[in-house]
């Protein structure tokens, strides 16, 4: 998943919840900016940063780990 889908599902899924973004990262212990830029798909978060995030609007984080030449 690249960085501008997962902004979209966390701004897609904040929106739902009615929750604005200076709440959200407030809550989350991260700054409006960083918020902002994950959800443009401008930031490279940390997956610590990600969890804080996710944590709060109900949501997890599933990673799957494929071979190499797997990928397509």
């Amino acid at each position: 998943m690249d960085l501008k889908t997962i902004g979209k599902a966390i701004q897609s899924r904040r929106k739902l919840l009615k929750v604005v973004q200076g709440d959200l990262a407030e809550i989350a212990g991260i700054s409006p900016r960083t918020l902002r830029d994950i959800e443009r798909g401008t930031a490279n978060p940390s997956l610590e940063t990600l969890m804080k995030i996710v944590t709060v609007l109900g949501m997890e984080i599933k990673i799957e780990i494929m071979k190499m030449g797997a990928m397509k």
